[in-house]
């Protein structure tokens, strides 16, 4: 059975959109593109090869995969990331008709559907990149297995995000982590059923306390 595997550069406020370059998504009047390069150094560095260094399948969303297919094929061949992504499969969530110039990719026109039917397959992780429209599809269908995300000290206001404010609750479970030295947190994430809950609460309520909860539920 196959891996969904979520990589993501996000903001400490969670936006996601336009990582790399001043130029990669302005959509909605984004003006940081490009927030992370300016905390590069070599943690970060190996992390993000560390994606890359068993065999993968990326699953990308379109404006991600048009993002990708004018930068990738004409970066030179021998580099390290251009190299494992113009080999591997693509396989991208769209439902228009225009043609997938990038070699080895692959359309899903219904892509929860697919995606949970490929990951009955055998093959190497399917590794999303970007895509912040597919990846909340398919986290609302609970087709991820594992998130690796690089949380950058920034806060970045409107943006594209990973999770939505509609997105379903769930607990996750920390299995690996580091900072970088420019202060970059770095996580690996498995889900880890529903949301506990517990409390602090070592005393009954008051007449303060029962007054205030019952003009919360009046509120409601």
């Amino acid at each position: 059975m196959r891996r969904v595997v979520a990589a993501a550069f996000v903001s400490m406020d969670g936006v996601m959109q336009a990582p790399g370059l001043p130029t990669e998504d302005p959509t909605g009047g984004f003006r940081f593109g490009g927030w992370t390069a300016p905390h590069a150094d070599s943690a970060t560095g190996e992390w993000v090869m560390g994606l890359f260094e068993t065999p993968f399948e990326l699953l990308l969303g379109r404006r991600t995969y048009e993002i990708f297919a004018a930068y990738w094929p004409f970066m030179p061949p021998d580099h390290p990331i251009a190299a494992r992504f113009n080999a591997t499969t693509k396989h991208v969530a769209t439902r228009a008709d225009a043609p997938l110039t990038w070699t080895n990719s692959v359309r899903l026109t219904d892509a929860v559907a697919e995606v949970a039917a490929l990951k009955q397959g055998d093959g190497p992780p399917l590794l999303t990149q970007g895509s912040s429209d597919l990846l909340k599809s398919l986290i609302a269908a609970g087709l991820i297995d594992e998130y690796r995300v690089m949380t950058y000290p920034v806060i970045l206001g409107r943006g594209k995000r990973l999770f939505g404010t509609d997105g379903a609750p769930a607990g996750l479970r920390l299995t690996r982590s580091a900072v970088s030295a420019t202060g970059v947190t770095l996580s690996v994430y498995e889900p880890a059923g529903p949301v506990p809950t517990g409390s602090f609460n070592i005393i009954e309520p008051n007449p303060l306390e029962a007054a205030r909860q019952a003009r919360m539920a009046r509120e409601e």
